[in-house]
């Protein structure tokens, strides 16, 4: 039997978070998994400075740093550190405005240093190579099917895992070329649903009840495009994943390679790499700056460079020239 959590911060503490994520969830509509991910944060705060005999309310900035410091050594990850003290700066900001404080203790704090990898990709013929190998299931099973379905709207969409699970069966009861996806923060946009994407979901609708729960989950769960007998009432991510990952042993790729939001970042890459302009591309991936679409850009140039070294006749050349050199 599990020991339980122990508890973090002092009740005033944990008031105050819990009026921050009232907020966050009112007025700028953050989703659930925002919600936890602040309210962990915090928490480690909190326990942080219940630890140096202070508070949330009185914290002063040598706290602040103290807390990055203490990441740090127990070698946090410089994103992780970067998005707790992100955190920190929003509580500290509602702290203020609504007077609790008199100043901002993450003011002049440096945040970590950031050095973002390239996003794993695929490339166009192993998109089409999965996707295949899906289209061999789908006529097996209702559950080849589904599949076939995911991979399709993963790829052709570019959806994240969490508006695919979640998606309602009223986003593609239309016969539209496009579908309405809520998104991060609440946002709403609008994702691509190509011809290959339609005809799956067409052999997978009437196929969907197989999947259907009975009893008090029956109600909730027939809203979702997706629906589960889990508590959930929809596909799980974890479900998703490892689904994909049997996927990618039978169609003969390393499944470590494979995830959902692999998937979508072939999404974008193969668009920029097809001529997309980045404005489209960060519209239809919903990303709230366009910075963060600004990646691909390096992606396709990296996978262009390595296609000139590959298959130019000069490059083919150098090689040939140095291959008997020590």
């Amino acid at each position: 039997m599990s020991r339980p959590r122990p508890v973090r911060g002092s009740d005033k503490d944990r008031r105050l978070i819990e009026s921050f994520l009232d907020m966050m969830s009112a007025e700028r509509g953050a989703a659930g998994n925002t919600l936890e991910a602040y309210r962990r944060d915090l928490l480690d705060f909190a326990e942080h400075c219940r630890r140096q005999r202070s508070d949330l309310a009185e914290a002063a900035r040598e706290h602040v740093r103290g807390f990055l410091a203490s990441l740090s050594d127990a070698a946090i990850k410089a994103s992780s550190q970067a998005r707790k003290l992100s955190a920190l700066r929003r509580f500290y900001g509602f702290l203020y405005s609504e007077g609790i404080r008199t100043d901002d203790p993450c003011g002049a704090v440096a945040a970590p240093r950031l050095t973002r990898p390239l996003p794993k990709i695929l490339s166009a013929e192993e998109a089409l190579k999965l996707v295949e190998a899906a289209r061999e299931g789908a006529d097996e099973s209702p559950e080849g099917a589904r599949l076939l379905c995911i991979v399709e709207m993963l790829y052709a969409s570019g959806l994240r895992i969490s508006e695919l699970v979640e998606m309602p069966l009223a986003s593609v009861r239309t016969r539209e070329r496009f579908m309405h996806v809520r998104g991060k923060g609440g946002r709403e946009r609008m994702a691509p649903l190509g011809g290959a994407a339609r005809a799956a979901l067409d052999g997978y609708l009437p196929l969907r009840e197989a999947f259907l729960p009975r009893g008090k989950l029956a109600v909730l769960a027939a809203r979702y495009l997706f629906p589960s007998r889990g508590k959930e009432a929809h596909l799980t991510r974890r479900r998703c994943h490892q689904m994909l990952k049997d996927l990618a042993i039978k169609a003969g790729m390393d499944p470590e390679r494979l995830s959902p939001h692999v998937l979508r970042h072939a999404f974008a890459t193969h668009l920029v790499e097809g001529g997309a302009d980045l404005r489209s591309v960060q519209t239809l991936l919903g990303h709230a700056d366009i910075s963060t679409t600004q990646i691909y850009t390096h992606v396709a140039s990296d996978r262009l460079w390595q296609t000139v070294e590959s298959a130019h006749p000069l490059a083919r050349g150098r090689k040939r020239a140095g291959a008997g050199k020590p």
